[in-house]
């Protein structure tokens, strides 16, 4: 990884502190790196030292009859989000990544060896080594605004290591423990709060934040007194229903990554193990499952994935100094429909401004705001808003059948029909009404922006906007320059798609872009394959683990006609490459919803208007995924050369927040440089040896 030579780790030092309780002298430890809650509690070696060192001390207290127990808490939002990942993508060794597994038992154990009741205070976010130092504690308190909780290992190719997979079992279950083990990490990493964390029974006490550790104070002197006593966890350890809940999850990662998540069924198999094996053996067997998976590529894609949504997303490549950018005081968006509201909200939500909506006719416009409103009131009932902010933001948005409502506006959108003329006739009116710095920006998913602007007074204020479905929901923004895009309007667009909290990339004006380009080449050489005679069901298995989901199951999620829409464009910008499916075409001809049925299986009806071929050609699993990777492959090169984005990286930023490819793989390109396929195709890698895959050497 670039930071092998520059890694220094920032300490969660320790703060021990006596807290006089009605039973005696109460050891509190404080878990805190010295900075504000942006950079979170992490165990890194000298932390971990810290803290062996204050827990030894507690010992010799604890066997001296001075404390009557101990404590451990985070410091104010933060409880603790596990290893300092930055220090384990360093390592190099086997024997250097076994040490640190057992450094985090030995040091963790120490905890469960005390004479006296131990505590864990969650008071904030909890993850990793987070949610496995509080298992030790013989009791555990968690706060209700906790905003997140997990074990995210396997998510990044490790296993909660630490503990996780032995102890999590033994105090809620196995069939709970392997939610937050397997399930939730390949479910996009899903996080859970303090509520439902407490609802699994990871804590005995649920507090309000306020007068948290007020209350977990009061709560461990009651138990250290015996005026309460908790009730012991009650853990079902039957083998049949045991390996049930374990077959079951191993169905899931079967289906989710094809095999291709090494960590998962690693994870699997150490929880399964769980049932039998004695403590020390479980913490051995994960101290070698670590060890293994510390050096396996599935690790360093992790990372590298993890480390591009966290640092380069916040630093986009090529944006303009952001002392250029304007600022936002009104939004005007062309359009009521369903992502025209979407929009609206978005905007509404998080820059707080003045939102108009416009549209052909009044009740097109009545439409748009009321899904706004309707949405907003689902926020209000869900506790996410409060009644004051629901009104505030409902008043925020409007609408009008006339664009004169433009005039004071310094950002306006469109999210129109997409069709070259269309787009440039809405602007051209549009430019009539707005000031000359009022940005004029276009959803479009393919169109050329340069052509949309062409005809206007102020092209330089023209720029691509394009979000992805459902917008509240996917993080990246396509940020794309025309060429005649100004430096001030590209600027104001960053930092208007950094206040809406999406994942900004700057991309050079080409069809259809990053993601929708990618996707298209790829879905219509799995098109292709079809057509050509592989059966359908050969074709959607062959995908698994690489892409998120199958390629018919995406078309039917975008929508057949949006899919042959930027299969169409595209096939007209390079026709020796992209396909355009006959039998897409016909599906949508026959206004097919997809190629799936409600049940969720495979819609015959749709699957028979399917031409079969004259002569048919039938590929593997294998072969079907090695041309789509290789189409893929060859994409990425061309628009690398093209300067379609800056580098490598942004297409694998683009591809995990846009398209949800999956981080096991590091998104795309280290999976192409990992199986052979990048230089097989284009005659190189496409990142350097070392980044995303082990170190040579």
């Amino acid at each position: 990884m670039s930071e092998e030579q520059t890694y220094t780790e920032v300490v969660t030092h320790v703060r021990a502190q006596d807290i006089r309780l009605p039973a005696g002298t109460f050891v509190l430890l404080t878990l805190d790196n010295g900075f504000d809650h942006t950079k979170p509690n992490s165990f890194g070696d000298q932390g971990l030292a810290e803290l062996a060192e204050q827990l030894d001390a507690a010992k010799a207290r604890a066997e001296a009859g001075e404390i009557v127990g101990l404590g451990i808490t985070g410091k104010p939002f933060i409880f603790a989000v596990g290893a300092d990942l930055k220090g384990v993508g360093t390592i190099t060794s086997r024997e250097e990544a076994l040490r640190v597994a057992r450094q985090g038992h030995d040091t963790f154990s120490k905890i469960s060896e005390l004479s006296v009741p131990t505590f864990a205070f969650i008071n904030g976010a909890s993850m990793g080594g987070g949610v496995e130092i509080a298992l030790y504690a013989d009791h555990r308190t968690i706060s209700s605004d906790v905003p997140a909780y997990a074990t995210p290992e396997v998510f990044l190719g490790l296993v909660p290591g630490w503990g996780g997979t032995y102890l999590l079992p033994r105090l809620i279950g196995v069939e709970k423990a392997l939610q937050l083990i397997v399930t939730n990490p390949l479910n996009n990493n899903r996080m859970i709060k303090g509520k439902d964390a407490f609802a699994l029974g990871v804590a005995e006490q649920l507090f309000e934040p306020v007068t948290f550790l007020e209350d977990s104070l009061a709560y461990a002197g009651d138990v250290i007194s015996g005026k309460v006593t908790p009730k012991a966890p009650e853990v079902d350890t039957d083998e049949a229903s045991w390996n049930a809940a374990v077959d079951a999850a191993q169905t899931a990662a079967d289906q989710r990554t094809g095999g291709a998540s090494p960590s998962a069924y690693r994870a699997l198999e150490l929880v399964r193990q769980a049932r039998t094996a004695t403590r020390e053996e479980a913490f051995e067997a994960e101290n070698q499952a670590l060890a293994d998976l510390i050096m396996g590529d599935e690790l360093r894609a992790g990372l590298y994935a993890f480390d591009l949504v966290q640092r380069r997303a916040k630093r986009p490549a090529g944006a303009p100094d952001k002392s250029l950018a304007r600022p936002v005081t009104k939004v005007g968006i062309v359009g009521a429909g369903l992502m025209a509201s979407q929009l609206a909200l978005l905007f509404a939500r998080q820059l707080r401004v003045p939102v108009i909506l416009t549209d052909l006719d009044q009740e097109r416009v009545d439409k748009g705001v009321g899904y706004v409103h309707d949405e907003i009131d689902k926020l209000l009932a869900k506790g996410r808003v409060s009644q004051d902010m629901a009104n505030g933001l409902k008043a925020l948005v409007t609408g009008s059948t006339s664009k004169d409502g433009f005039a004071d506006a310094d950002f306006v959108i469109e999210a129109v029909f997409e069709e070259m003329g269309v787009k440039q006739k809405v602007w051209a009116e549009v430019e009539q009404v707005v000031g000359p710095e009022c940005v004029l920006a276009t959803n479009t998913s393919s169109l050329s922006i340069t052509e949309m602007a062409a005809g206007l007074q102020h092209p330089e204020r023209v720029v691509g906007f394009h979000f992805f479905n459902p917008v509240a929901v996917m993080p990246l923004l396509e940020i794309i320059r025309g060429e005649r895009t100004d430096d001030a309007t590209l600027a104001t667009a960053f930092a208007t798609g950094k206040s809406l909290k999406k994942t900004c990339i700057l991309v050079k004006n080409s069809p259809s872009f990053v993601v929708n380009r990618l996707l298209g080449r790829f879905m219509g050489e799995a098109g292709k394959i079809a057509d050509e005679g592989t059966p359908f069901e050969t074709v959607e298995r062959a995908f698994a683990g690489v892409t998120p989901m199958p390629p018919f199951m995406l078309i039917s999620l975008v929508g057949p006609a949006i899919a042959l829409h930027n299969s169409e464009t595209l096939h007209a910008a390079f026709p020796e490459r992209f396909y355009v499916s006959p039998n897409l075409a016909k599906v949508v001809a026959a206004k097919a919803g997809g190629f799936y049925g409600a049940d969720g299986k495979p819609d015959e009806q749709v699957l028979a208007l399917f031409d079969p071929p004259a002569q048919p050609v039938e590929l593997s699993e294998e072969q079907v995924r090695e041309r789509a990777l290789e189409a893929l492959a060859d994409e990425i090169r061309r628009m690398l050369d093209e300067g379609v984005v800056a580098a490598a990286q942004d297409i694998d930023l683009a591809m995990i927040t846009g398209a949800g490819f999956p981080f096991w793989n590091g998104g795309v390109t280290p999976l192409l440089d990992r199986t052979g396929i990048a230089e097989r195709v284009t005659g190189e890698r496409f990142l350097t040896p070392g980044v995303a895959s082990v170190p040579a050497g």
